[in-house]
């Protein structure tokens, strides 16, 4: 179960890709022909809906997404599921509108797909939605798709759904999910410290002097600071668990880290000697955060 739900968030991940690789050449040489497009939506088949969806995506225009919103309500699933990745450039509030009502999909990869659009998106007047989406849809790959946008988003107030999720013991077939929230959970806090929720983990294997840490002091005077310590716990929890997953306990330390708090510190310097070198490193990064945080 686990591989097949890894396969199919690659797949998906795979599937951005290859929206923009198929679409280059399609959608930067040749004209923009509005017309010619919605009409292809209205009245062609589903591969050239798809096609077509490609080439809207490519444009990376709001006027090239807005052709894209009637697909949303196609008879076919798998055009819906195309054009959630394809209205992503309309305006954050324009967007997120269209696309909330396509997580009550009837169809489970559609609201996948609607739910990473949403992340791309950004609004945090989705949060709400993705929040019940994370406690209540049954379809797990749905629920990581949901906690992976809700770190893409970044707001605050999505700390207590994603920690819910790392609060119930982990299995084999929750990892993912769980990967997802934790990352997640950083995400959120790296957004105030950096001004970004984009990240890798680690973010290289350089020296130290060529490291990140970002503004400790956005942090401080954010109300995330009093807000982020119960997921700064379970965080600790998470990272200490030898049940857990190496991807998920690494990025509980990335995550550790965005948070700065000291009471991390000594979780993270006994992970500095883990077996897994990406766990080992991202714990040292983390580190540097926190440090960073006690010098200003």
């Amino acid at each position: 179960m686990l591989v097949a739900v890894g396969r199919s968030i690659l797949f998906s991940a795979a599937l951005v890709i290859l929206f923009s690789s198929a679409a280059l050449a399609q959608g930067l040489t040749t004209p923009f022909e509005p017309e010619r497009l919605r009409q292809i939506l209205a009245s062609g088949n589903s591969e050239e809906k798809r096609d077509a969806l490609f080439e809207i995506r490519n444009r990376r225009s709001a006027d090239a997404s807005a052709l894209a919103v009637p697909a949303l309500k196609d008879a076919d699933a798998i055009v819906r599921a195309t054009a959630a990745s394809s209205i992503v450039f309309l305006p954050e509030s324009e967007a997120a509108a269209v696309l909330l009502p396509l997580l009550d999909d009837r169809q489970p990869f559609v609201r996948k797909e609607a739910a990473y659009a949403l992340g791309t998106v950004g609004s945090w007047t989705s949060t709400e939605r993705l929040a019940q989406l994370l406690r209540r849809e049954k379809d797990r790959e749905v629920r990581t798709a949901a906690a992976i946008s809700l770190g893409m988003i970044g707001d605050i107030d999505s700390l207590g759904p994603l920690s819910e999720v790392l609060k119930k013991k982990p299995k084999d077939e929750d990892e993912m999910l769980r990967r997802a929230a934790a990352r997640s959970l950083g995400q959120i806090a790296e957004l105030i410290r950096t001004g970004r929720t984009l990240v890798t983990t680690p973010q290289s294997f350089l020296p130290e002097k060529f490291k990140e840490t970002g503004d400790p002091l956005a942090l401080i005077a954010n109300r995330i600071n009093i807000d982020g310590r119960s997921a700064v716990e379970l965080l600790i929890k998470v990272l200490t668990d030898s049940r857990e997953a190496d991807d998920t306990r690494r990025e509980a330390a990335f995550a550790l880290g965005a948070f700065g708090r000291t009471e991390a510190v000594p979780a993270l310097e006994r992970s500095i000697a883990a077996a897994d070198p990406y766990l080992a490193e991202t714990a040292r990064e983390a580190l540097l955060k926190i440090r960073a945080a006690g010098e200003n």
